[in-house]
């Protein structure tokens, strides 16, 4: 075996023994512990308009640079845990889908126009959106399963999209990147209007 492979082989028997370890972890968990856990994550990437408003919070971090980078990301699971919590607790909030789909939209302007805000700002405009998003997820925990894991789910799947919108954003190092960004900002716009025109229907 190539001293190449060495490290691949070593990485993948590393990931099955940690594969194997999980499944006895959950078949232990208390009713509803996992199976909430598992549909919290994958609650946030069901619905295309969670996705591309959460892969703009990146983007717009990246494009803002330091401190937003991190800051952006950090406050939006936050803010959208409290949101959650008010929906678990039963707590109305009007308008959930128009917010939504206007957090998709002007954060989708906010790239497109590469909008420099002062930080405080940025971050209070991503804070009040992750909370429309978080109550959303709230309302819908399914019967019998744990608030609790199906929150750390959806936090975490948030947390992954952020991820995947700073990657992406990193572009923008690049004139051309540059450019590429901002017609990203312009998707995620386009389909914050597409899904502000249903929400309003």
């Amino acid at each position: 075996m190539t001293r190449e492979r060495a490290p691949g082989l070593r990485a993948a028997i590393l990931v099955s023994a940690l594969l194997l370890l999980c499944g006895p972890a959950l078949a232990h968990a208390q009713r509803g512990q996992a199976a909430g856990f598992v549909t919290g994550l994958l609650h946030p990437v069901s619905g295309l308009d969670h996705v591309v408003a959460m892969i703009a919070v990146g983007l717009w971090g990246a494009q803002l640079g330091r401190p937003a980078i991190w800051a952006l990301p950090v406050t939006f699971p936050l803010m959208m845990a409290v949101g959650g919590f008010l929906g678990l607790l039963g707590l109305p909030l009007p308008g959930v889908e128009v917010g939504i789909a206007l957090s998709a939209l002007l954060l989708g302007l906010a790239v497109a126009l590469a909008w420099r805000p002062p930080l405080w700002l940025a971050v209070v405009l991503v804070g009040c959106f992750a909370i429309f998003h978080g109550h959303a997820h709230g309302t819908e925990l399914p019967p019998g399963q744990s608030g609790l894991t199906y929150s750390l789910g959806f936090v975490m799947a948030t947390g992954s999209l952020h991820a995947v919108g700073i990657t992406l954003g990193l572009v923008h190092r690049w004139p051309a990147g540059q450019v590429a960004l901002r017609g990203m900002g312009a998707l995620v716009a386009a389909a914050g209007l597409y899904f502000l025109a249903g929400a309003l229907a």
